[in-house]
């Protein structure tokens, strides 16, 4: 792989003085071209630079600018854990996965990412002085300081992942929600870009989703914002959703919702479907059986649509974006999805926010890392 700096000698009118051994300050000469390397005419001063630049030096003053061209994007879920290494343009040079050690309450899960970012900068022979920083997407509310509230699937409690991440790594890092994440991914390289404010629905296994306002994610007070699946849809609802509440989004809009709502509305007429022949159909036989004219999927695939044109309509009136960008297994359907959704908006958007765009996912699996990437970036901060 090939290693980019960026040598200089270092001026500055700044009078504030640094110790050379300072650890801010690590010695890097060995892995420089001897001749790179000056002798700083002015010891005594330092040089005010940005946060994509650091400065190295060593005990005789011989001293480097070097620009920091790459970082780790990390997408952290249940099962797998997504890493991938970027130049700063968002540019993935690798990506490669490690298993989430989920065991005795996940405390090998840091330890194990810290050595897979250590050992590929090992293997790449780049040195952490050319690293901005690791970001990092985690499937529970997170602090802007970097700590966790809890994440039930991996059987952590209260901690800051933001410290411990990087006293194991050496290098910065930042933490942020896995669907808050995906979205500023999305916003950044994928069906948001070229849009300030949007906001991302993730219809899954469950509805996620993230809010992005004049490029920042939305986090909350305590880490909850956008947690748009549990918005409330259906207040007459009995059966609880896994949430504990009743009604919530994601019991009619997620993949699985979408098949326990069709399963009911199948059972309530006698009208011939396909589906019938299928007693454990998927959301995916639901969407293949209206595309093939079936009348009771098309027929109950109209109440879908405006379950969900409701809810995205609701978080339009709050947040007014300029995009909503739909992702998650159920927007394979395609475009047929968005003309089904926005035939339904018309009804439930006020008119001050009924100018934008429904979007469709572009990234996939990428969104997390790319997302976890942008939030390290100096534009980002």
């Amino acid at each position: 792989m090939v290693k980019a700096y960026s040598i200089s000698v270092v001026l500055s009118e700044r009078s504030e003085s640094k110790d050379p051994s300072s650890p801010e300050f690590p010695d890097i000469s060995s892995i420089l071209p001897q001749k790179s390397r000056f002798r700083n005419p002015h010891p005594s001063k330092t040089f005010p630079l940005g946060k994509s630049r650091k400065i190295c030096y060593n005990k005789e003053n011989t001293t480097w600018e070097v620009l920091m061209n790459y970082g780790f994007g990390i997408d952290l879920g249940g099962t797998t854990v997504k890493l991938a290494f970027f130049q700063k343009d968002g540019t993935m040079l690798h990506k490669w996965e490690i298993p989430t050690d989920t065991s005795e309450s996940g405390k090998r899960i840091l330890p194990d990412i810290a050595a897979a970012v250590l050992g590929h900068l090992d293997s790449s022979r780049i040195p952490k002085a050319d690293v901005l920083g690791i970001g990092i997407a985690v499937p529970g509310p997170v602090l802007p300081d970097g700590t966790v509230n809890r994440c039930v699937n991996l059987g952590w409690g209260v901690f800051n992942i933001a410290t411990t991440l990087s006293a194991l790594t050496g290098l910065p890092v930042k933490v942020g929600n896995d669907a808050n994440v995906a979205a500023l991914g999305e916003y950044w390289r994928g069906g948001g870009q070229g849009y300030r404010s949007m906001v991302m629905v993730t219809l899954g296994t469950g509805v996620g989703g993230g809010v992005i306002l004049d490029g920042k994610i939305l986090h909350g007070s305590m880490g909850g914002g956008g947690e748009i699946g549990h918005m409330t849809l259906h207040r007459e609802e009995t059966i609880p959703c896994n949430c504990g509440k009743c009604g919530c989004v994601e019991q009619y809009c997620s993949a699985t919702g979408i098949v326990r709502t069709a399963k009911a509305y199948l059972a309530a007429t006698d009208a011939p479907s396909v589906l019938r022949a299928l007693p454990d159909f998927s959301c995916k036989d639901v969407f293949d059986a209206a595309d093939a004219g079936d009348p009771v999927a098309l027929a109950y695939l109209e109440t879908f649509y405006a379950n969900a044109a409701e809810f995205i309509s609701n978080i339009c009136c709050v947040v007014n974006p300029e995009a909503v960008v739909i992702g998650g297994g159920v927007s394979k359907a395609g475009q047929p999805l968005l003309d089904g959704i926005r035939r339904h908006m018309d009804r439930f958007l006020f008119h001050a926010v009924s100018n934008m765009e429904l979007r469709l996912a572009t990234l996939g699996n990428d969104a997390g890392a790319i997302g976890a990437l942008r939030m390290i970036l100096p534009e980002n901060n």
